[in-house]
């Protein structure tokens, strides 16, 4: 009988890390081993393969086409790997171990610094690390299996993944308190200057849900697309630069503190986003995940 001879999940490692980093000192440090150690992986991983998967030049590390194709199955070898080990933890205590977590910008300074204590107290066996990025690279890491599930607001194409809605967000126009209308109860789409609307760069969903809740296409086309995150827009709101639209979990954090600035609701026919903890269909982490939407939910 012929003996058949296997790459070893490091060496899968080492080369999913290259794909990553696109540098092998970077990838060794990603690792932990050193740049020898790595490189020589991969050179055992194609020597044992038989294919050069990488073209190594002094500037630039470049992945061949078949290197491309074996370091995205590596991933997913390297996922189904690791759902071994969520198999036996699902097995034993309730949230504990380690877990990975992408939280959007427009949730993660408003919402992590109550919950985490929480979490800290009642589940100390759990390790949650915690990734900020936007919805777009937060669902491919989820994906690829370099975040286990994502903290994020709906409605987002995030893909073929499960999701527990946690609570709904409402929007609320912000505006300096000598444009602001002290008598209004709340503030209609149309009643917004389309001239001084700021919102967030693309990428970030909040912008999305913003003008999707106002359904006035104008506001596309005109509402300055220029803040960096909801801190800098107030700055820019406060310094009479303009108005814009906050989510209340960010005005119950206190964002507004310090400023001269009023937020009224928005009165329209979607006026909010949904929070939602969302993860891989068929997670064997699933309890897991629905127990941390739980806590999540219970601490607003």
């Amino acid at each position: 009988m012929s003996t058949t001879y296997l790459p070893t999940l490091k060496q899968l490692q080492y080369l999913v890390a290259l794909k990553d980093h696109g540098h092998f000192g970077r990838a060794a440090e990603a690792c932990f081993v050193t740049q020898s150690t790595l490189s020589a992986g991969i050179r055992e991983l194609e020597t044992l393969i038989g294919v050069t998967l990488v073209e190594r030049t002094r500037r630039v590390v470049r992945f061949t086409p078949l290197g491309d194709q074996i370091a995205d199955k590596a991933r997913r070898v390297l996922r189904e790997a690791e759902e071994l080990g969520d198999l036996a933890r699902a097995a034993g205590r309730p949230l504990s171990g380690e877990m990975r977590m992408s939280v959007i910008p427009t949730i993660a300074p408003f919402m992590l610094p109550r919950v985490l204590p929480l979490l800290r107290r009642d589940y100390p066996d759990l390790r949650l690390f915690l990734r900020e990025e936007p919805s777009g690279p937060a669902c491919e890491g989820l994906h690829s299996g370099r975040t286990d599930c994502v903290l994020l607001a709906l409605p987002y194409a995030c893909g073929e993944v499960a999701a527990q809605p946690l609570f709904e967000d409402r929007l609320f126009v912000a505006a300096p308190e000598d444009e602001a209308d002290a008598a209004a109860a709340s503030v209609r789409p149309s009643e917004i200057d389309e001239h001084r609307l700021l919102l967030l760069e693309d990428g970030h969903c909040l912008k999305d849900h913003a003008l999707a809740a106002c359904n006035r296409p104008e506001l596309r086309a005109e509402a300055a697309m220029m803040g960096t995150s909801l801190h800098t827009i107030v700055q820019m709101v406060d310094n009479g630069l303009g108005v814009t639209m906050l989510p209340e979990m960010a005005l119950k954090a206190g964002i507004l503190d310090h400023t001269a600035i009023v937020a009224s609701p928005l009165e329209a026919e979607h006026p909010s986003r949904t929070i939602a903890l969302v993860w891989r269909r068929a997670s064997p982490r699933e309890k897991d995940f629905r127990l941390l939407a739980d806590v999540l939910s219970a601490a607003q």
